[in-house]
């Protein structure tokens, strides 16, 4: 025998309630014997509390009174055939018609008891079940329709009253035995006083009923149907990646239905677990998928929790003082007095001194649990022994849960470094002994983000999603985009990560979608649905979304962009960057972004900031990371540079190699910008500050290239004409080099804590000497790499490999 409970979303329209029946059908056509508990039609509980609220207020009720009506006629006219249709409209109509009268009451007396209110709500399930059960009739002849407030017996704790189970059994196994033959259709919900005043179970009282009946005749199994596969890995609401477990015990399943999981009711399990009567979960929308399973003992998976929940809106209340150490029974004392007052205390923690005691309830019982803590307490607050209660509101409970748990090492670190890596600050911490929990107190605002942290980190097997906001979509930011889109797939099936772009800006539109932006189509997108760009406006919406593992990808050179840093840091946002504008200002400003990243627990990459795509600055940290000392440092790294000085040999004169290098795209419109040499010194400068040396641009010593008639040309046209005029002093500096077969290069150095970038000769003995076309190189003389420096080269310039470069820092972000 099964009970099978179906909520009300199942109950929601004609074509919901045809899948029941197919359900039921097939579970006859089986041999299987069952009983159908079922609830009110989808909203119906929560329409009838607001018509009753409304009554208690004078708001007249008929017009959503009539609409009630319609629905339920509306099905009765879809689903049973005409000539058995006119008992079934009549009973409904009593059914509304005693329903207004009771409004009416309620209207009248302007006052609505907590009695009145149970009596009006369980009409919905009487409405419901009854449809139902004339529905099912047609196919089941032998369906009876049965009132549980005349077999579930209760206190009169009206709104949630609490079972006699004794007495309540005894009726059950009576009526159940004297009704074996029949398919029984038993109303949620409800139940009644010994005196027969009708009382509710609470909110989730359905499945409730289903488990005192299936306790109660020692049924095989329960089924409860709702609208989802079964128990997931957390809210698929918040969760996009939450997945639905095969199997949970009936603590875990206590666990996070207690802590949010509304999938079932918590006191709905105590029957099934003394029974040892298995639950499975179902979905009525998807009815061939397996569902979950909650029974005594289950199967270990490979992850070391199995969900995560979360109670939304709690406050925090904190108790203080030196008259609570060492006070034998002051926290009996204390919650002793909630319970009387019908405060439900969520979470419990208390300092090892005992000077403080920390408890969450909910918002609306804030003021009677100061009432009276301040009246019992009285004497003990007037003589500084107790603090009054001091209490931190807008909160919400994240707790993990799983049997797994227990004795894992590891399982509190990685839950806490997930919510410090995004800068979710804990209010509160409790775990109980058994290990299968653990709870955090947090701002309600953090909810999502927290989540959706979490579950990444836990559940490996599933990609971790960094959020990406990018600004600048010239070259390297259009770049980016198609080395991203070709190896999303590569990323997730190899390194776990999913990295979605949710954020692109230029100086004229930016548009922002959590869900991610198509890459194939984020030009048109870009332009046909952006709004005006400001970023103000959009670092502001990068903060409000507080999106987990969030990434801001810098591909301008604008030093506005880099102004913002600071903040995004302080948002626990994370930022890679090819613009170079942040680490080659003040020393001072440089370092206050590297500590801000550091003590938020975030990544600040610039890799390209020194050698686009060359791993510089990464190897250059592994060395000294791994305690090498550098003795010297010596780099080329202007691919402008590189290729005029590579190819200013022979015959060839520098005004032609110049002017070939900017044909080619290799120079700035201006080729003095490179041929200043400023750039490179900015990159040595970062690569002196990476030492650890305070350096400013003044501290390093620049070689200039060009004679100063050249510098101060007033047009490049008058430029190219000065270089011509100085074909001698270029020449003669060629042919000193060839002279002493040696080569021209302009060379940056870092040695003894001195920074120089100047043009210098080198034979072949130089790792530089053989250097072609526009490639950088860096060569790192260490204690480990003396005799034999270890040589760096590669591109260095090129809308490719800065956004491989810019790619490669993302993906390290990921992979923290």
């Amino acid at each position: 025998m099964k009970v099978v409970k179906f909520g009300g979303t199942s109950m929601e329209s004609s074509q919901s309630i045809r899948r029941i029946i197919d359900i039921l059908q097939h579970k006859y056509s089986q041999g299987e014997k069952f009983i159908v508990v079922s609830s009110a039609m989808s909203g119906v509980t929560n329409l009838l509390t607001q018509l009753s609220e409304q009554a208690a207020t004078g708001i007249n009720f008929k017009d959503e009174l009539k609409e009630l009506e319609k629905r339920h006629f509306t099905v009765i006219k879809d689903l049973i055939e005409v000539k058995y249709q006119n008992p079934v409209l009549t009973q409904i109509k009593i059914y509304i018609n005693e329903l207004e009268d009771l409004l009416q009451a309620v209207l009248n007396l302007k006052e609505l008891s907590l009695q009145s209110k149970d009596f009006i709500l369980s009409y919905g399930e009487k409405c419901s079940t009854f449809l139902l059960s004339q529905i099912a009739k047609q196919y089941f002849p032998n369906s009876l329709f049965v009132d549980t407030s005349t077999l579930i017996k209760t206190d009169d704790y009206f709104g949630n009253a609490k079972v006699e189970f004794l007495e309540t059994e005894k009726l059950i196994q009576k009526f159940y035995t004297n009704n074996k033959d029949k398919i029984l259709f038993a109303t949620g919900f409800i139940a009644s006083t010994k005196d027969n005043r009708i009382t509710t179970l609470g909110r989730g009282g359905s499945d409730y009923t289903a488990a005192i009946l299936a306790a109660s005749i020692d049924a095989d199994e329960i089924e409860l149907w709702s609208d989802v596969d079964g128990m997931l890995t957390a809210d698929p609401k918040i969760v996009k990646k939450a997945f639905p477990l095969a199997e949970v015990s009936y603590t875990e399943a206590m666990e996070l239905s207690y802590f949010g999981a509304k999938v079932i009711y918590p006191p709905a399990m105590i029957p099934a677990i003394s029974k040892k009567i298995p639950i499975t979960l179902k979905n009525t929308f998807n009815v061939d998928f397996k569902g979950t399973q909650i029974k005594e003992t289950v199967q270990k998976n490979s992850y070391p929790i199995k969900g995560i929940s979360s109670i939304d809106h709690v406050s925090l209340v904190n108790v203080t003082g030196s008259g609570m150490i060492g006070k034998v029974g002051f926290s009996g004392k204390l919650f002793s007095l909630l319970a009387r007052e019908n405060i439900n205390v969520i979470l419990i923690t208390q300092s090892s001194s005992e000077h403080s005691i920390t408890f969450a309830i909910e918002p609306q019982d804030i003021s009677k649990a100061k009432e009276v803590f301040n009246r019992e307490f009285e004497l003990e607050i007037e003589t500084h022994k107790l603090n009054p209660l001091t209490v931190e509101e807008n909160l919400s409970i994240l707790a993990i849960v799983g049997e797994n748990m227990k004795q894992t090492p590891g399982i509190s670190g990685k839950f806490f470094h997930a919510l410090g890596r995004n800068g979710i600050n804990i209010h509160a911490i409790a775990q109980g002994s058994s290990e299968y929990n653990i709870s955090v107190i947090i701002k309600n605002k953090n909810i999502s983000k927290a989540l959706n942290a979490v579950h990444d980190i836990f559940f490996i097997e599933l990609t971790k999603t960094l959020h990406v906001f990018n600004v600048g979509t010239g070259n390297i930011g259009s770049t980016l985009f198609k080395q991203i889109e070709k190896q999303s797939k590569y990323l997730r099936e190899n390194n776990d990560i999913e990295v979605k772009i949710v954020g692109i800006s230029n100086s004229r539109k930016m548009f922002i979608n959590e869900d991610g932006i198509d890459l194939e189509n984020w030009k048109n997108i870009l332009e046909e649905s952006g709004e005006k760009a400001t970023l103000e406006k959009f670092t502001e919406k990068i903060k409000q979304l507080n999106l987990s593992n969030c990434v801001f990808i810098d591909n301008t050179a604008s030093p506005e962009t880099s102004k913002f840093y600071q903040q995004l840091f302080q948002s626990n946002v994370s930022v890679v960057t090819c613009n170079k504008i942040a680490n080659s200002s003040s020393f001072d400003e440089y370092n206050l972004l590297r500590n801000t990243a550091r003590k938020r627990g975030v990544d600040f990459f610039y890799e390209t900031n020194v050698g686009a795509g060359l791993p510089i600055i990464r190897t250059l940290k592994d060395l000294m990371t791994s305690g090498d000392q550098i003795i010297k440092i010596e780099a080329i790294l202007s691919g402008t540079i590189s290729y005029i000085f590579n190819n200013f040999k022979g015959d060839a004169t520098f005004h032609d190699v110049v002017k070939k290098a900017q044909e080619l795209g290799f120079t700035e419109p201006d080729p003095r910008d490179d041929l200043s040499g400023k750039d490179f010194m900015r990159k040595m400068m970062i690569l002196s500050r990476e030492l650890g040396n305070p350096t400013e641009e003044k501290d390093i010593k620049l070689g200039e290239i060009l004679p100063e008639s050249c510098i101060k040309a007033p047009t490049v046209e008058v430029f190219y004409e000065e270089l011509k005029k100085s074909e001698d002093y270029f020449n003669q500096i060629k042919k000193q080099a060839e002279n002493n077969n040696q080569v021209l290069r302009y060379i940056g150095k870092l040695e003894n804590g001195e920074a120089t970038v100047r043009l210098e000769m080198v034979d072949c003995n130089h790792p530089f000497y053989n250097l072609t076309g526009s490639d950088n190189i860096i060569s790192f003389t260490t204690e480990r790499y003396k005799s034999n420096p270890l040589v760096i080269k590669g591109p260095g310039a090129g809308a490719e490999v800065t956004a491989a470069g810019v790619f490669a820092d993302l993906i390290n972000v990921g992979a923290n």
